[in-house]
């Protein structure tokens, strides 16, 4: 069954908002990567100094769900508008559901990052679908 996740930008205080929502949740962070810890975006250049710290990715499990986020900060991403700070994360069981779930939200819409194989283990995509509603779909490898 496919899961469903909240994934939000912030436009560089992620590490605040979290600790922040730690303190409301409870729990320890699942995963917490910064932009230093990562492969960099061949794309943008070299990794500005003051992008190091910041945060590549957080999660804090929330009951059976997943809070997520980012700092989406340029040149690395496009800058955090309100609209643009949610997105639903998609985790389906099959690599076969995750191309499916892929091609059938961004038909119409557009896509930001095509589905692709990504350094953490996983096939990965971003769209906006044809109402302007943000989608990741992500497949562990590990599961196939």
């Amino acid at each position: 069954m496919t899961k469903l996740n909240t994934y939000l930008n912030f436009p560089g205080n992620a590490e605040e908002a979290f600790n922040f929502y730690k303190s409301v949740f409870g729990g320890e962070f699942f995963m917490l990567q910064r932009y230093k810890d990562g492969p960099g975006c061949p794309d943008s250049g070299p990794l500005p100094p003051e992008m190091g710290d910041k945060i590549l990715h957080i999660s804090l499990p929330i009951g059976a769900n997943m809070l997520m986020a980012s700092d989406a900060i340029p040149p690395m991403c496009p800058a955090v508008t309100m609209g643009t700070n949610v997105s639903l994360s998609l985790h389906p069981d099959s690599e076969a559901e995750a191309r499916r779930l892929f091609a059938a939200l961004s038909a119409g819409g557009q896509v930001q990052m095509p589905f692709q194989p990504m350094f953490w283990g996983a096939l990965f995509g971003m769209c906006a679908d044809k109402f302007g509603i943000l989608w990741m779909v992500n497949y562990e490898l590990s599961k196939a």
